[in-house]
């Protein structure tokens, strides 16, 4: 092995003897029928061991375990990069076509290791699955091609499961601000699949034994026929679908939570006025692909940025987010961002959480604040008048 390995295997092993070490990624391997390697440090027979799990171009996933850093040896070589992503720091290795190799960031990794006081990582073992809400073979799971038959999830399906599972958990930490007794009303809007329809009506209905009625609601004909065949198969009896333009779209009975996953763009926004149209309890919501302020982002302070896409398109991202907490803050709401879900599984993985807040004075000043913020934050970013900014 390379003198450039060997110093990146001692810092995988310093690492996880720390327990410092959230993953390592090795990928642009030299064997074309592998993706990528992640390899993580597992509990195995009660020894702790550093797990490999590769995922292959035919979707399957194969695992190895090694007893230390050094047994990595041979793995670390077929790979012409790898990121070594810690707790206190990360580094990364790099092989050129020419052979040519390259540590970033590896004496300020070391040092960094060698300080006292990083936060650890908890070594969990392999029956990580068995904590999730979900065991993997229910019948929504299995109706959706997640899971086999047998309640297998299919390798390829395992970041979805992921994420279905950890909204479940946002779920069950926002339940004591929904009714405690009788009925809850749920609205899924921009729907589409509808995994996440499927997943909260069978966490209220099946796991919670409430009487649930929840309507999940989309633009495509084809995916809205579908899911209502699928609850119908099912004997989700309060679950249904219709097909209409949510910017439209009026729900009879006011929703307690509405959810929404991945609404491209504005539809995000569509999603969160009818939320506060309904004085919705809890809000969940995930966005995507925030494009509207990129183009439409009209401030001189912030041209340093703004002229590099890259650059912009992240502050546009970060902005475009903040702004939609700080309206739900001046529309009666208490509102936080949160990493729904690993990176690694999706970029996507910002999730907007809203409570409902009281009447009291102070929720009301609250309030007031929050839309006074908000239209200097418009005025500042679009050029607008801060008494035209809608709230």
């Amino acid at each position: 092995m390379s003198e450039t390995l060997t110093r990146l295997s001692t810092l995988i092993g310093r690492a996880a003897e720390a327990h410092y070490l959230r993953r390592l990624v090795l990928s642009k391997s030299d064997d074309r029928t592998v993706l990528r390697t992640v390899v993580t440090l597992k509990k195995i027979g009660g020894r702790e061991m550093l797990q490999a799990e590769s995922f292959l171009a035919d979707n399957k996933a194969v695992h190895r375990n090694f007893a230390d850093a050094s047994a990595l040896c041979e793995l670390l070589g077929g790979y012409a990069q790898i990121n070594l992503l810690t707790t206190v720091g990360d580094c990364e290795y790099k092989r050129a076509k020419s052979g040519r190799e390259v540590l970033l960031g590896g004496d300020k990794l070391s040092a960094q290791l060698s300080a006292e006081g990083g936060a650890t990582v908890a070594v969990e073992g392999n029956n990580r699955d068995k904590n999730y809400l979900l065991r993997g073979d229910e019948p929504f799971l299995i109706e959706l091609g997640i899971s086999a038959a047998d309640g297998r999830i299919h390798d390829k399906k395992r970041p979805k499961f992921r994420q279905i599972c950890r909204f479940l958990e946002q779920v069950r930490d926002i339940e004591p601000h929904l009714p405690a007794k009788g009925r809850i009303t749920i609205a899924d809007l921009c729907c589409g699949k509808s995994y996440l329809s499927f997943a909260v009506y069978h966490y209220f209905a099946v796991l919670r034994g409430r009487e649930v009625e929840m309507v999940g609601v989309d633009l495509k004909p084809d995916v809205v026929a579908f899911c209502a065949e699928t609850a119908a198969h099912l004997g989700y009896a309060g679950l249904r679908f219709v097909c209409g333009d949510v910017a439209k779209y009026d729900e009879p009975i006011r929703p307690d939570l509405v959810i929404s996953l991945h609404a491209c763009n504005t539809a995000t926004d569509l999603v969160l006025t009818r939320a506060i149209d309904w004085s919705a309890k809890v809000i969940l919501s995930t966005p995507c692909c925030h494009h509207e302020l990129n183009q439409t982002l009209n401030c001189p302070e912030m041209a340093f940025i703004a002229r590099h896409s890259m650059l912009r398109q992240r502050f546009c991202e970060a902005a475009t987010d903040a702004l939609r907490l700080t309206r739900l803050e001046a529309a009666g709401y208490s509102a936080s961002a949160l990493e729904f879900i690993d990176p690694e599984d999706t970029p996507k993985n910002i999730l907007l959480r809203a409570v409902k807040r009281g009447e009291s004075a102070a929720d009301l000043a609250a309030a007031r604040r929050a839309a006074a913020e908000y239209a200097a934050a418009r005025a500042f970013l679009l050029g607008e008048n801060k008494e035209d900014a809608p709230v």
